[in-house]
């Protein structure tokens, strides 16, 4: 394996390969990779309940020396991470509010662009198959990805029904929830660096049972594609603490616009049905700010003044 390769690139690029116990390996580094690092490969080895032996032919599978070179690699890794806070003090040292805000929506702009220029659009017109055609259709996105699976989650629940959202802290729970997916079934993975190990087995998991799936991540290298029968890339580079996903909301909208086309009087009815839900059980009650003659008017309950009840709903004003 190419030596220029960071610990977590060589276990993405080795995963699907590995015998059961290695991936077991593979998963604690990926979710605890903070803990892993100052652990031996006996202590690691018991905490997973396998042998130590087990734990150094892993290292050596995915491209060490020994153990000890993995552990290396693995601290000079989150070492990496840490410093990314210092580039973002190099990249906007001096800049003033306004050049900060400039300079992350310009490259939000430039990350949509570039997802506009090669997104595979024979896969997301397969993507939007798939999902009208499933019995259920499950969704995994863990971490800084779950505000991104529960936006597709929401509206896809609206457009067909039997949507499945894995929210879970554990891969146990995931598998729980997963129980009953079959062929007739389709899971969309969405997943951005860090890679969400838990996704990639849940995907693992949909492909064993036959089901379709789908996934949502950043490059044809991302290990979400191993298991995926259709990828929707979208790039989400930015030199931050956090990724930018503003390119993934913008794919997760077209694929929610081009499903609605598809599918309109279907959503046509779940719209009028919630309309008469929210009416009739008064949901949004003293919740809602109102426009009325284009003036805007907060209602809320009246209150009582000076032993009078009062009127607080206010024009235009606060209280």
């Amino acid at each position: 394996m190419d030596n220029n390769y960071d610990i977590i690139t060589r276990i993405n690029k080795a995963y699907s390969g590995m015998s059961k116990g290695h991936k077991k390996i593979a998963s604690y580094i990926m979710e605890h990779y903070d803990q892993a690092a100052f652990m031996t490969a006996a202590a690691l080895g018991k905490e997973l309940r396998i042998s130590e032996s087990t734990v150094v032919r892993f290292a050596a599978g995915i491209g060490y020396d020994g153990y000890p070179g993995m552990q290396a690699a693995l601290a000079a890794w989150i070492k990496s991470k840490l410093n990314t806070v210092g580039q973002v003090g190099a990249r906007y040292a001096g800049s003033t509010q306004s050049e900060v805000i400039s300079s992350v929506l310009e490259n939000d702009r430039e990350n949509i662009r570039v997802t506009m220029e090669n997104l595979d659009s024979a896969a997301f017109q397969t993507a939007v198959d798939i999902i009208l055609e499933a019995r259920t259709v499950y969704i995994a996105g863990i971490r800084s990805c779950a505000p991104l699976a529960e936006f597709l989650s929401f509206y896809l629940n609206m457009i067909r029904g039997n949507i499945v959202l894995l929210k879970t802290t554990s891969l146990s729970e995931v598998f729980e929830q997963m129980l009953r997916i079959g062929k007739e079934d389709a899971i969309i993975g969405i997943s951005f660096p860090r890679y969400s190990m838990r996704t990639l087995k849940a995907m693992e998991f949909a492909n064993d049972r036959n089901a379709k799936v789908i996934t949502i991540t950043d490059s044809v290298h991302s290990p979400m594609n191993l298991y995926s029968s259709c990828n929707l890339l979208a790039r989400s580079e930015m030199v931050s603490i956090v990724d930018s996903l503003a390119a993934p909301l913008s794919l997760i909208n077209a694929l929610v616009v081009a499903l609605c086309l598809k599918r309109p009087e279907t959503v046509k009815e779940s719209l009028e049905t919630l309309e008469g839900a929210w009416n009739n059980y008064q949901v949004y009650f003293n919740d809602e700010i109102n426009f009325i003659d284009e003036d805007t008017v907060l209602s809320i309950p009246s209150v009582k003044k000076s032993g009078k009840e009062t009127d607080a709903s206010i024009t235009g004003e606060h209280i």
